[in-house]
């Protein structure tokens, strides 16, 4: 019977196990890297063949990037059960690295697509290198397997004795009769103890309250990377926050209405004259002056010559605090909304013009089509331009025996025809972008 071949195995050159896995990350982070230079060298030549090449090869990219993403978690999620809490083999571990430095995710978005925690994968990343029995290969036992009062004895008793290292603590409480190592004693150590109730900030007496548009307006600037994010495995871990490997955006929104009044997009981070020039703009637009503005203590804001500007406007500037939830909550909210239903559905153009077209879209749909919640369904268009409201029309009643006095879901209207109609749906697309749904109801014939 003949010998089963046996597998073909590399030999590396000495000194370099202990570091490949690293060098992988770092050769797929420099990689992207030099993408984008090119890339955007490409997105603004004049040379259209050129242009179209750029958008196939991000394209293509893009693809092979999705493919392996949904492989990664095809083959993770069937192996276990539903109900179990999923885990990943060594491979996997090292395929989501891998996939984190090509898509330059940080640890909360790499957590998130694939269903673990941002601890977790900053875990992996710290055991990168390790070797023997800590490897990475190694799957280590969580510590929520233990009570709740194991973790407060071994952080009470660091507590009354902080002289105790891991290593005396574990000995210490298996003399107990409680057997823990000191690697598990270690991790314990290192939590952070549970935070205390959050108490309620104190008024000041100094709110400002929006009582018509353009009263109160918030501006604030962000970041959208073109590439999916801004981590790369060399320090300071993150890649430069400067166009092409990321726009700035700078946002104005009238408190009142909840209208974007204007925003601008920038390559760099902006200074205080590019604010005043934006801002100044979007009052011309507007032919309104605010009487407040509300904004963060940026540098950009806080500087002097930015406050003379406020003044010669007769615009009073008001300060978010500095670290405190919910300062300026308007414009970001209004952010997030924007990245949560535009920049991150769509892959960010590294061109200018065209990224200018697509917040172009997104911010004319978010004025005139999408109602909020703070509004009680209306739009700001309707709040701003003062037009009635959509939701105040009367309504098709589906249900043949409903009775007409009986209210509805608010808000409560009349009923325009018959109990008992039929509609069809009717779904189009703002610009043609998908992401940007117009609905509306047509009556069946």
């Amino acid at each position: 019977m003949a010998k089963q071949a046996e597998p073909f195995k590399t030999q590396l050159p000495r000194g370099w196990p202990g570091r490949v896995k690293s060098a992988m990350l770092h050769v797929i982070s420099l990689a992207q890297f030099a993408m984008n230079y090119t890339r955007s060298w490409a997105a603004n030549c004049q040379v259209a063949r050129v242009r179209l090449k750029a958008e196939s090869d991000q394209l293509r990219q893009q693809v092979a990037l999705l493919t392996e993403e949904i492989r990664i978690k095809d083959a993770r999620m069937k192996r276990v059960a539903a109900p179990n809490r999923p885990h990943c083999t060594p491979t996997e571990r090292m395929a989501i690295l891998g996939l984190r430095a090509a898509r330059a995710w940080s640890t909360q978005q790499a957590g998130d697509a694939f269903l673990v925690t941002a601890a977790t994968v900053a875990s992996w990343m710290r055991r990168l290198d390790e070797q023997g029995a800590d490897a990475l290969v190694q799957i280590r036992e969580p510590v929520n397997k233990f009570p709740e009062f194991v973790r407060y004895a071994v952080q009470r008793l660091k507590t009354l004795c902080p002289a105790l290292g891991k290593v005396k603590i574990a000995e210490i409480l298996c003399r107990a009769g409680l057997h823990l190592g000191a690697t598990t004693v270690g991790r314990i150590l290192k939590e952070p103890p549970r935070p205390e109730p959050r108490k309620a900030a104190a008024s000041t007496g100094r709110v400002v309250t929006a009582r018509k548009p353009n009263h109160v307006w918030h501006i604030d600037l962000t970041a959208v990377p073109t590439g999916g994010g801004f981590w790369a495995p060399w320090l300071p871990c993150a890649v430069p926050q400067c166009w092409p490997f990321c726009w700035w955006v700078a946002v104005i929104t009238d408190h009142y209405s909840r209208r974007a009044m204007g925003f601008a997009v920038l390559g760099t981070r902006p200074h205080s004259l590019s604010a005043r020039t934006f801002l100044g703009r979007a009052i011309a637009r507007a032919n309104e002056t605010p009487k407040h503005l509300i904004c963060d203590k940026d540098s950009i804001f806080w500087r002097e010559a930015f406050k003379r500007w406020c003044r010669r406007k007769s615009i009073r500037p008001r300060f978010g605090a500095v670290g405190k939830h919910g300062s300026i909550a308007v414009v970001e909210r209004l952010i997030r909304t924007m990245k949560d239903e535009v920049t991150r559905r769509i892959l960010v153009p590294h061109c200018r013009a065209d990224f200018r077209r697509e917040l172009t879209s997104f911010f004319a749909w978010y004025n005139e089509h999408r109602p909020h919640t703070t509004l009680r369904g209306m739009t700001p268009d309707e709040v701003y331009f003062r037009l009635p409201p959509a939701n105040r029309w009367p309504r098709i009643e589906p249900r043949k025996r409903w009775p007409r006095p009986s209210p509805c879901a608010k808000p409560v209207t009349l009923i325009a025809g018959q109990p008992g109609d039929r509609f069809q749906l009717k779904v189009d697309f703002h610009d043609g972008r998908q992401h940007l749904p117009i609905v509306s109801l047509k009556r069946a014939a």
